[in-house]
């Protein structure tokens, strides 16, 4: 940090779009006040502090002031419910709080009781102090611990992620290596900064390259996105699959498939490589016209959104990392790019596969990277379970190497659903080819009773559209919706089944109305969709699927 300050002094650090600017200079001053209030309430090195705030550019300041006083960092992502930011207070030993506005309100009054002090991040002002006593700060150590982060896990209880100042450092410099960035440069941030994918690679790798980062004050539905990236012109941005993937079902694939006569050529190859390239002309003008890396991560992909971005020579890069690597393990620069693979090991890192069938040449993805946690906080049971005794890291994840040593990730081992006949049946693949289609907003496989069944969340536009003479047939409009869903249900699990292997096919395909459960990162909470109780009633639109 303090680097990067002196060598960037008079540059932009952090924008707040239609919001103030800092400078390096200016993050310096601000760090040195916030670690005074800090110290005023006895903190002193390698206590915790949590950081509960949306993006901004004091979340940076207040991350870098914490970390560079040989304090602990705790980011929590915005998405925790109040109580869940109490537990990790009280699991994480917090002696400091600094909190946004909007999300102060959801914190029990006992929890911010128990804090020495707490602070706004808005303005770095003292919201209250319960404790009055001089604490101390040092220069940290590369092997001091620096931030615990509390992953968000879909089918647990959030685990504490310890990194070092070194694992975290290591990774910047990682990342210059893989794509390296410069004063031309500029990031557009639109995810949580409390996940390690944006902090990372978001925050500390633009920070520690004298590079600007542009935040916005909203979420980033696409009618904030479009605009703000025309006013920004980003030439660096980070997304999670879903953000990506509404913009081509809504904005490119939807004009391709709005008539039968567009829809039957956009299924003829040639035809449909020739739309994806016009179309990606048109679409790095709505990034900005600037835009030369557009890293894709935190989960897969679908298939045909991906193609869509090669084949329209999209600046995509893929990235395949965990909250416990900090991230990247893999990854594959634009324009060395093949479609459903994370690339290669990054610089550093080691991969080799464990358990590998030899049918089908998959294993766990093991890894060996100096950017590993340290272990979870205050649980070393779990720490073994993923770090074995020659320093590996075993990611739960399925892996092949093609011919080129690029990675395919095929899915969880968790997620790994036993045949009748023992056979190995991975949810994500089937859900690869459900994204195939335009109808599909979302889909996942479940295992319910011993069968497959398959929900799906569709797309409220293209559904619409397929009951626009509704009139003619049916008596309501909801009645139309009712029948073209079943008959919809009907056609994605014969086109599935035609597509997978026997044992993988579909018993059953049932519309869920509501849009599935998500983790604060996102990601779909599958635990909750097995082996339903009330199964029927979903499947006749009178239940939901409970937390």
């Amino acid at each position: 940090m303090r680097n990067s300050i002196e060598r960037f002094a008079d540059r932009v650090a952090f924008t707040m779009l239609d919001g103030e600017e800092v400078t390096f200079k200016e993050v310096g001053a601000r760090v040195e006040d916030l670690q005074q209030k800090l110290t005023s309430a006895g903190l002193k090195p390698g206590d915790k502090v949590a950081l509960y705030s949306s993006s901004m550019p004091n979340w940076g300041i207040s991350y870098f002031a914490v970390t560079a006083a040989g304090m602990v960092i705790v980011p929590i992502l915005p998405g925790f419910s109040g109580e869940e930011v109490a537990k990790i207070l009280e699991h994480s030993e917090s002696k400091a709080l600094l909190v946004s506005d909007k999300l102060f309100s959801r914190i029990p009054k006992e929890a911010v009781e128990s804090q020495n002090i707490v602070i706004r991040t808005k303005n770095l002002k003292v919201l209250s102090q319960r404790v009055e006593a001089q604490g101390a700060t040092t220069i940290p150590q590369p092997s001091d611990l620096a931030s615990i982060i509390y992953t968000s896990g879909t089918t647990s209880s959030p685990k504490g992620v310890m990194h070092t100042q070194e694992s975290l450092a290591l990774h910047a410099d990682l990342c210059q290596k893989l794509f390296p960035i410069g004063e031309e440069d500029s990031f557009l941030s639109v995810l949580p900064m409390s996940h390690v994918y944006e902090c990372s690679l978001g925050m500390i790798f633009p920070f520690s390259q004298g590079v600007p980062v542009f935040y916005l004050d909203r979420p980033p539905a696409v009618s904030t996105l479009l605009p703000a990236m025309k006013r920004v012109r980003p030439t660096v941005m980070l997304i999670v699959p879903l953000i990506v993937e509404k913009i081509y079902r809504n904005r490119v694939r939807a004009k391709f498939t709005g008539n039968k006569v567009m829809a039957t050529l956009y299924h003829l190859a040639p035809i449909r490589k020739l739309l994806h390239k016009l179309a990606g002309k048109k679409l790095i003008e709505v990034f900005g016209g600037r835009l030369r890396f557009l890293g894709v991560g935190g989960a897969k992909l679908d298939y045909s959104t991906e193609r869509f971005l090669l084949e329209a020579k999209f600046p995509l890069g893929i990235g395949y990392g965990l909250t416990e690597t900090a991230p990247l393990l893999a990854g594959a620069v634009p324009p060395k790019r093949e479609i459903g693979s994370t690339g290669p090991a990054v610089p550093y890192v080691e991969l080799r596969l464990d358990n590998i069938n030899p049918k089908t040449g998959q294993g766990e993805v093991v890894a060996k990277t100096p950017c590993c946690m340290v272990g979870y906080y205050k649980n070393e049971e779990a720490t073994a379970e993923v770090i074995d005794a020659d320093g590996w890291f075993h990611t739960g994840d399925l892996g092949q190497f093609d011919k080129e040593g690029r990675l395919h990730i095929k899915g969880r081992l968790k997620n790994m659903i036993l045949g009748p006949g023992g056979e190995n049946i991975y949810p994500e693949d089937i859900e690869c080819v459900m994204s195939e289609l335009d109808c599909i907003e979302e889909a996942l496989v479940t295992e319910q009773s011993g069968r497959l069944v398959a929900f799906v969340h569709f797309n409220a536009e293209q559904l619409e559209r397929q009951i626009a003479d509704w009139k003619a047939t049916w008596k309501t409009k909801q009645e139309a919706l009712e029948a073209k869903s079943k008959e919809l249900c009907a056609e994605i699990q014969s086109y599935v089944n035609q597509k997978v292997n026997q044992f993988s096919h579909l018993a059953e395909v049932i519309e869920l109305k509501e849009e599935f459960i998500k983790t604060p990162s996102m990601k779909i909470r599958r635990f909750l969709y097995n082996n339903l109780k009330n199964l029927q009633q979903i499947k006749e639109g009178k239940g939901t699927v409970a937390m």
